[in-house]
């Protein structure tokens, strides 16, 4: 009998460690490892996920680099859309799970799979966005999911792989890390409080080492995508790490977001993302400088929209690719140049310039104009405010 094949999504910690062992076990499969790099592993990280996964019987694995398509498919709108999910939080996973399944979804595709499998829990947002991916690119072979489906705890898969002489060395960190090209979010102990308050120890790059001195970096935008930093072009991947070290260095870009899981229940995360969010704010500034404000209205409302499903997994149904359509289209003046300005803990816009400025050499905000005359102002601010007058006149009348 044919022995099925199987595609698991592997990160070489105790989860998909015990995929593995319990998919080769139970179901007598070929399992093929396979891990996607959006950005957050440590030089020779990839290796040593490779050495487990051998070491463990994998069939073959596969280490795919996904951080071009991180940034140009998903940070790029999303720098365009000024996406914040909360206000705050740049969707540092988010963007990165659903291109991890796709990418894993198509190597299954390739190899003409039997299934695919991934770690995640019954507890989490990943899981959501895994099987969303998966029941869109693969509707017709199943998803496996050992962990979601027994139930067990961390110690119980923990035991069942002792007995099988496979050791995992027991998490001595307080807090659970995941790094990625967008980001980095940092979850446990106090996240779990919403009056905790989470300390700066529990972010990965804190250091006690932070510049106190300001310095100033200017990012070049050409509709609406970040091209280069302080005058020298970069592509994106490299522009966003650069940043993130210029960030970390100050203390910037850490921040705690709480909000509605996709399950429905609250979440609370600390994170760390210098480079979404100075990049955000930069962008956002010129497009103030160059959109009418009807365009940043509609762009803005539909980006969060944007980003509330991207945050669910649902990157895949057609209204994505519609509003991408609309984001791109408002981004064909966005180019010119932005100034920030890092200090310790905090950043600053300082100046935007831009070929496309709308604002006019011929008026001063507040002061003088030779666009209209003081009759005209006054005849407009007249007529501005008719509607309120007419309609507090009219409950007066109907109270009298």
């Amino acid at each position: 009998m044919k022995r099925k094949k199987i595609v698991l999504a592997f990160s070489g910690g105790l989860d998909t460690t015990f995929c593995l062992v319990w998919l080769k076990e139970t179901l007598n499969a070929d399992v093929v490892t396979a891990t996607v790099d959006t950005g957050g592993f440590e030089p020779g990280e990839l290796k040593a996920i490779e050495a487990r996964a051998r070491s463990l019987g994998t069939l073959k694995h596969y280490a795919l680099d996904g951080k071009d398509e991180v940034f140009e498919r998903f940070a790029v709108p999303l720098i365009q859309g000024n996406v914040l999910r909360g206000r705050m939080y740049p969707l540092s996973v988010s963007a990165e799970r659903v291109l991890q399944a796709e990418m894993i979804a198509r190597l299954a595709k390739t190899l003409g799979a039997d299934g695919v499998a991934h770690g995640s829990t019954g507890a989490g947002n990943d899981q959501v966005r895994f099987d969303g991916v998966f029941q869109a690119l693969l509707p017709d072979i199943p998803v496996h999911t050992p962990v979601r489906d027994l139930g067990w705890s961390r110690p119980q898969e923990t035991e069942y792989l002792a007995k099988r002489g496979v050791n995992i060395p027991a998490k001595k960190a307080l807090y659970s890390v995941n790094a990625g090209l967008w980001g980095t979010t940092v979850g446990g102990k106090e996240t779990h409080d919403p009056w905790a308050e989470v300390p700066d120890a529990a972010f990965p790059s804190m250091n006690g080492k932070s510049s106190r001195a300001g310095k100033d970096v200017v990012i070049a935008f050409k509709k609406g995508v970040p091209v280069s930093l302080d005058g020298k072009k970069m592509g994106g991947v490299a522009l966003v790490q650069a940043l993130h070290a210029i960030g970390r260095a100050f203390g910037v870009g850490r921040g705690i977001h709480m909000g509605d899981t996709i399950l429905g229940i609250k979440g609370r995360i600390g994170f760390e993302a210098p480079a979404p969010l100075v990049l955000i704010a930069a962008h956002q500034e010129l497009e103030k400088l160059v959109l009418t404000r009807w365009q940043t209205f509609w762009k803005n409302h539909l980006a969060d929209f944007y980003g509330q499903m991207l945050h669910e997994g649902l990157y895949f149904d057609p209204v994505m690719r519609d509003i991408e359509a609309m984001i791109a289209s408002s981004q064909e003046t966005v180019t010119g140049e932005a100034r920030v300005r890092l200090r310790q803990g905090r950043f600053d816009v300082t100046g935007v310039k831009s070929p496309h400025s709308m604002m006019a050499s011929a008026a001063a905000y507040g002061e003088t104009s030779r666009l209209w005359t003081g009759a005209e102002a006054a005849g407009f601010a007249k007529l501005h405010a008719l509607p309120m007058k007419l309609a507090r006149q009219a409950r007066e009348r109907a109270a009298s």
